[in-house]
């Protein structure tokens, strides 16, 4: 085992040699040749990049309709996603007039990388994609007072919506999908506790293989009953390596681990309301920290899997509909807000006209 540790140190001390721009962010994405146009970028979507402090770069994408937005969406994605397998759910809220703007997880997707082979997902922290969320919503979209602010988050990246909530972000709603809140620390066999000790964080799992396009897509891992929707992660990958993410290192697991339990000790600080939506296969810890939320509402949806995004319709409109329901609530009271008269003011008396005026005695 130890003989193991020490030439996975070795292949990753040799991949970080001239990595040069390989670990840097990467914007503009080809869409694949085979890819029905559904799954293409929404119209007029464009890339930017946000860093805070010395960690590497993020990527974010936006996109909005040509009317003044009724809501501003931030889309967080799970764990080896990037921001491409969501556009076709993009599109669809840009269509109700929503802004949307999905944010790439630091080390993954089109943000740089911490380290190499650069398929291989590690942070030692969730701290810089908390951070960047922030800075994100406060200094790149600023978003107006007079429509709501909704952060929709998938699977892990619901703990980093919610840790962002309860360090400050303002925010109207959250939605959390499929949320993937860690059950417990990293595994404690020899090679990973190892490893551990050691402060080798940055390597992988010991049944870790480097990504291939002849891997299972998100049907093959059991996400989604949809064989369309199933491929269209690995054929964005396919089309650009730069996006190409294979499994977690023992130091973003644990990076999850810790995120994961700091959001459920502080959840009581998360004043915004939740939404809850499960797939058929729900998490006992998923249900805990609703649970512990003060106001949170979860919605199953009987017989889905996981990556309800990517379902099929018979799957993914219910899914949608919650979604779209719970914004269209949103900014109905905003604007039922808007027009309500201040607390304690005078009512204006209504003008006297014949219709109205009181019957003479």
């Amino acid at each position: 085992m130890v003989r193991a540790l020490a030439v996975a140190a070795l292949l990753l001390l040799l991949a970080a040699c001239g990595r040069g721009d390989l670990m840097g962010p990467f914007a503009e994405s080809q869409a694949p040749p085979a890819l029905s146009p559904r799954f293409y970028p929404p119209e007029g979507w464009a890339w930017g990049f946000i860093q805070t402090g010395n960690k590497p770069t993020q990527r974010y994408g936006v996109a909005a309709g040509w009317r003044a937005p009724k809501a501003t969406v931030v889309i967080l994605p799970g764990y080896g996603e990037s921001a491409e397998a969501w556009f076709e759910t993009a599109s669809g809220l840009i269509r109700r007039g929503y802004t949307v703007w999905i944010l790439d997880r630091a080390g993954q997707g089109g943000s740089a990388r911490y380290t190499m082979p650069r398929d291989l997902g590690f942070v030692s922290s969730f701290d810089p994609d908390v951070a960047n969320l922030r800075a994100l919503v406060r200094v790149v979209i600023r978003p107006p007072e007079t429509s709501p602010l909704i952060l929709l988050a998938h699977a892990d990246g619901a703990v980093v919506a919610l840790r962002a909530v309860e360090t400050g972000l303002a925010v109207d709603g959250v939605i959390v999908s499929s949320p993937d809140v860690a059950a417990k620390a990293v595994s404690t066999d020899s090679a990973q506790a190892l490893a551990g000790r050691a402060g080798l964080g940055r390597l992988p799992s010991t049944d870790w293989r480097p990504w291939s396009r002849s891997s299972p897509d998100a049907r093959g891992q059991g996400l989604t009953h949809d064989v369309w929707r199933g491929r269209v992660q690995q054929a964005w990958q396919t089309a650009n390596p730069d996006l190409r993410m294979s499994s977690a290192s023992l130091g973003w697991r644990g990076a999850h681990q810790a995120a994961s339990r700091a959001v459920e000790a502080n959840a009581k600080a998360v004043k915004a309301d939740v939404l809850m939506l499960l797939p058929d296969k729900t998490t006992k810890e998923a249900l805990a920290l609703c649970k512990g939320l003060p106001h949170c509402r979860s919605v199953a949806v009987p017989g889905a899997f996981a990556a309800l995004h990517l379902e099929q319709d018979r799957f993914r409109r219910p899914w949608l509909d919650q979604i779209t329901g719970y914004i269209a609530a949103k900014v109905d009271s905003e604007r039922a807000a808007e027009v309500a008269p201040p607390i304690g003011a005078t009512p204006v008396p209504a003008p006297v006209s014949e219709e109205n005026a009181p019957p003479a005695p």
